[in-house]
């Protein structure tokens, strides 16, 4: 098919605050790249902080970029030396750019790349998904394989965070306390119950998330600023604490209580991103004693981890309909963002094409 020469896209080019609205050409695809026909974008948290461009924004993106780092759409063109998608498929686009060459590449951990480049960050791209069609290397498409909806297909990017969280720390049979109840926390809650969580509950300090909360599964809610959540917490577990904790505020406040909580022997997964440093009162009791883990995660495990959420949504063990909150075109992209930083909205998915 003949594509149009130009697209409306978004684009950040100046360190200030928003995104414009433009006309641009559309990319040529070289060698090993896909043009995509974007069918949906959404927005996270960490594209909150690329719109307001504060200090996290400056960490973890480079000028000029168009953002979107969620991106689903259709292959509609090809370089030469492609073999990894085909013309007319469609795709899901996995935003860590991996070198394929460092030592963690080679050891097949391309999730935790030594020169990671990132898609819809302007790191070693400036293409994104906020635009009608977008430029991706080949090897960063993740192919469907099975006929999800275009919500659902641009939604494995947030998902696989929580999936790759809770395989770290094996939830099955385990009582896991959620802390966080944005997108991808309530994914965390769903997704617990499907690999066989005993328990899952869920943590946040607004109402409106708690009950999203209980939609996605969480057994019992616990509000940060109306309950004391240490008494919640025993009662809960028996005085034992909590087996596994997943952290998905990126509140330090609440990160730094959280060993308090945890189990000794129990294990935390860190998914959000601190504002602020950790501090942990007591070391020795709430850390060195207790024997715990903790891990870390950055991304997905390419391309498993991409798979195992494509399962889930296949089999049915996880509704996606609850966390979106709004559809709106690309060109209401201030509304968006005035829903999401004033805490009115859960995700929002855009839709480039309009």
């Amino acid at each position: 098919m003949a594509l149009p020469t130009e697209m409306t896209c978004l684009v950040k080019e100046e360190p200030e605050e928003g995104y414009e609205l433009v006309r641009r050409p559309v990319p040529s695809p070289g060698p090993g790249d896909a043009i995509i026909k974007v069918d949906r974008v959404g927005i996270c948290g960490s594209d909150i902080n690329l719109w307001k461009w504060n200090d996290m924004a400056q960490v973890i993106a480079t000028l000029p970029f168009i953002p979107g780092h969620e991106a689903t759409g259709e292959v509609v063109a090809v370089g030469t030396g492609v073999s990894e998608v085909k013309i007319g498929q469609r795709v899901a686009v996995e935003n860590h750019f991996y070198c394929g060459q460092c030592y963690q590449c080679k050891e097949g951990r391309g999730d935790i790349c030594q020169r990671m480049d990132q898609y819809g960050h302007g790191r070693g791209t400036m293409h994104g998904g906020c635009g009608q069609y977008s430029l991706v290397p080949a090897r960063y498409c993740y192919a469907l394989t099975a006929p999800l909806t275009p919500d659902q297909a641009v939604l494995l990017e947030p998902m696989g965070v929580a999936h790759n969280a809770l395989e770290a720390i094996s939830v099955a049979g385990e009582d896991v306390l959620v802390l966080g109840c944005g997108p991808v926390g309530l994914f965390a809650i769903a997704i617990a119950k499907a690999l066989g969580a005993r328990a899952v509950y869920g943590m946040d300090q607004v109402s409106g998330k708690l009950e999203l909360a209980r939609t996605m599964g969480a057994s019992r809610v616990i509000h940060t600023g109306k309950e004391n959540v240490t008494e919640v917490i025993q009662a809960l577990t028996a005085g034992n604490g909590i087996g596994r904790i997943v952290e998905a505020s990126g509140a330090a406040s609440l990160l730094n209580a959280s060993f308090s909580w945890l189990r000794k022997g129990g294990q935390m997964a860190l998914i959000g991103l601190p504002k602020a440093p950790l501090h942990v009162e007591n070391v020795t009791t709430d850390v060195l004693f207790k024997s715990l883990t903790l891990k870390t995660v950055h991304g997905r495990r390419i391309f498993h981890t991409w798979a195992e959420c494509e399962r889930l949504l296949v089999e049915g063990k996880v509704d996606i309909t609850p966390v979106v909150s709004h559809h709106l075109p690309i060109s209401q992209y201030r509304r968006a963002f005035d829903l999401l930083t004033s805490g009115s909205a859960s995700k929002i998915l855009l839709d480039p094409q309009n």
